[in-house]
């Protein structure tokens, strides 16, 4: 297994990336440190990475930008312990705890001309910006770490550098392989799962609460002539043929305002309901459809089924409806009232457990008494509408 990972294009490839890195700016830092602070440090890039986060660990960072041009910037990060063993061999080691936010202002003197000296050596490394080029995004950079040590071997003292350049500067060595390369063709019936979000709208938490079978929710942020596909965290908007048989005529209570006697102040609060489909799998050609455009047969991506979800948890199910142009759902089955139901069945069938009067032994009608009262209580709370579970849901500070 070893011996296959070793042999492999992509074990191959990240090998002679780092050796280019390696051979590139390995002499030119060490170089630089020789000039600034004597031969006193021995560097070794020891990572290479787009993620800085596991680099760091959390260590606190000295922290150096300096700029290529308006959309170009190289950073240079020097750890807590990095800057304290530099500073301990430049200008005599403290006898105090080091701390990386009380440094003097020679000592931060010292650490940003020498970053500003180390960025002069490797800028010649790299390629001149193109100005026909868009600036480059968060993740077009490359990080290169560093290990620092005293070159005195009996100290011991490390830390770490971390330079962050970006990579369309760069031109790293790549292996061409002389294999035949896999086409897009090749996948064109490679399935894989996607969302299908219908719409979504704002619902008030009394009409949540309220919602009944035969109910009908209509989607305010929505178009009957197209979805929305969700795949990995990715949205992609397509155009599709509305299915017109699914149009209904009947008039549509969308929410009545008069909330009644037992109104509060959860019931006016609004929050985000969605629409999705049940999942689906697509082809990968069909998603190249939709990418390129194409419209798209609804009846063959969909069964009809809709879930309800706030803030991700389902609510309800129902079927798809068109109501004008725009989507509705038929409420088909409230998932709150199927929870009471399975409450109310669990607590009839532990009816039995509750004390009963034996033979010969007085019975405490004080116990029976406290059950009766929180019958009666939980019976009120049930007809004046605050059985319903507003922690359920996050809600913003803009809706309250």
């Amino acid at each position: 297994m070893n011996e296959k990972f070793n042999n492999s294009i992509a074990t191959k490839e990240l090998c002679k990336e780092y050796n280019w890195y390696q051979n590139t700016f390995s002499n030119v830092v060490q170089n630089s440190f020789n000039d600034f602070f004597g031969e006193n440090f021995k560097l070794n890039l020891i990572a290479i990475s787009q993620n800085i986060n596991y680099l760091l660990d959390k260590e606190p960072c000295f922290v150096t930008k300096a700029k290529i041009n308006n959309d170009y910037e190289v950073f240079f990060r020097l750890t807590n312990k990095a800057v304290k063993l530099i500073l301990d061999k430049s200008l005599g080691e403290l006898k105090s705890k080091f701390d990386l936010n009380k440094i003097s202002e020679l000592e931060a003197k010292v650490i940003t001309n020498f970053n500003s000296n180390l960025f002069k050596s490797i800028k010649q490394n790299l390629n001149e910006p193109d100005p026909k080029e868009l600036k480059r995004k968060n993740f077009d950079i490359v990080n290169l770490t560093f290990l620092i040590e005293d070159s005195d071997i009996q100290s011991k003292k490390s830390g770490k550098i971390v330079m962050t350049l970006p990579h369309v500067l760069l031109t790293p060595d790549k292996i061409i392989s002389n294999e035949e390369k896999f086409s897009e063709e090749d996948f064109q019936e490679t399935e894989t799962l996607a969302k299908i979000i219908v719409g979504s709208t704002k619902f008030s938490l009394y009409n949540l609460k309220n919602l009944e079978m035969d109910d009908i929710v209509v989607f305010d942020n929505s178009n009957i002539e197209n979805l929305t596909l969700e795949i990995q965290g990715e949205e992609k908007s397509f155009n599709i043929n509305p299915n017109m048989e699914l149009l209904i005529s009947e008039e549509i209570n969308e929410g009545d305002d008069n909330m009644g006697d037992h109104q509060n102040i959860w019931d006016n609060i609004e929050v985000e309901m969605k629409a999705e489909l049940d999942s689906v799998k697509i082809t990968l050609g069909e998603l190249k459809d939709i990418e390129n455009g194409l419209v798209i047969d609804l009846a063959s991506l969909y069964d009809n089924n809709v879930t309800l979800k706030v803030e991700g948890r389902p609510v309800a199910t129902g079927s798809l409806v068109i109501v004008n142009d725009r989507y509705g759902v038929r409420i088909n089955n409230v998932i709150a009232q199927q929870s009471e139901e399975h409450s109310e069945e669990y607590s009839e069938n532990t009816e039995e457990d509750l004390p009963q009067e034996e033979e010969g032994e007085e019975y405490d009608e004080e116990y029976d008494d406290e059950i009766e009262d929180e019958e009666d209580f939980d019976k009120e709370e049930s007809e004046n509408g605050e059985d319903f579970d507003y922690s359920d849901f996050e809600l913003d500070d803009d809706n309250i």
